[in-house]
């Protein structure tokens, strides 16, 4: 049988608990470094599709990378998770909050602004103070808190002078008055597996930031969001982000394509498998033509 492929960049816990995940269950796999890709898929039209691999996991953290290389290998007829549909929804927040919206999930009020002067009147709209993110990235990077029209002010000056028009575009969201943690949901192949608080003194609460993970009761309105936020955005693997209110009510953040699951795995230890589970996900199709 063909081999099943990961690819990353970085090969980093994740990567080789999903690679001995697949080991256990002798699983052939390999190795694929999306800094060496190349792929003819452009010139393959009328050929034979690439029967290298038997399906491939993206892993790779550089979005922009790792959504071509997933448009090369579907192009060249691989199955790919996350798909690059998903993963060009995950990586806009714009993208996946149209997503989200479309499929009625509560989320934090939010605008989208393409010029300083559509933010500053966003902004007004909202209220201070606001949380004002970047369109594209992760781990918390280019996250500013807004206390008022001067540090707005400031904001959008700096993002102005960036060189990318995609950075210029403003993403502005209210400030939910949560106890100081958000939650994290991961979603494999539409199945909740288990939930996590992540804690912190700051507003933001990633773990990569340092955040604190425990255990969260996997409640089944928080399974059932988590559950529709990555369908929502086509996602087979999926880290779903919300947060609640000082009622108690669950919005939904934001659904992360590439899930980083090591602070998920310190809270739950060996109780939830989640490489397991995204192991089983990827080779099921394979198995079931076998059994066919």
């Amino acid at each position: 049988m063909r081999p099943f492929a990961v690819a990353a960049s970085r090969v980093r816990f994740e990567e080789k608990q999903i690679f001995e995940a697949l080991d256990r269950r002798g699983v052939r796999s390999t190795h694929i470094d999306p800094r060496s890709f190349w792929d003819g898929a452009i010139e393959r039209k009328g050929a034979a599709p690439r029967d290298d691999y038997a399906a491939v996991l993206d892993r790779e953290i550089a979005q922009t990378r790792g959504l071509y290389l997933a448009r090369l290998l579907e192009a060249a007829g691989v199955r790919v998770l996350n798909s690059a549909r998903a993963s060009e929804t995950c990586a806009d927040k714009i993208r996946s909050t149209l997503a989200l919206r479309a499929h009625g999930l509560p989320l934090p009020r939010t605008a989208a602004a393409l010029t300083p002067d559509a933010a500053r009147a966003a902004a007004r709209e909202l209220g201070f103070p606001l949380v004002v993110k970047a369109i594209t990235g992760s781990w918390g990077r280019m996250v500013s808190l807004v206390q008022n029209p001067d540090a707005l002010d400031a904001i959008l000056e700096h993002r102005e002078a960036m060189p990318s028009p995609q950075q210029r575009v403003v993403y502005l969201q209210e400030l939910v008055d949560k106890p100081g943690r958000d939650i994290r949901v991961v979603v494999v192949g539409g199945r909740p597996l288990g939930a996590i608080y992540r804690v912190s003194p700051s507003f933001r609460t990633n773990a990569a930031r340092g955040a604190e993970t425990m255990p969260c009761p996997l409640s089944p309105e928080l399974a059932r969001l988590a559950a529709c936020a990555a369908a929502a955005v086509d996602a087979d693997v999926a880290g779903v982000d919300l947060v609640e209110d000082r009622e108690g009510r669950l919005l939904v953040l934001e659904v992360n394509h590439v899930v980083e699951f090591r602070g998920f795995a310190a809270a739950h230890g060996d109780r939830i498998d989640v490489a397991g589970a995204i192991a089983d996900h990827l080779v099921a199709p394979a198995d079931a033509e076998v059994r066919t």
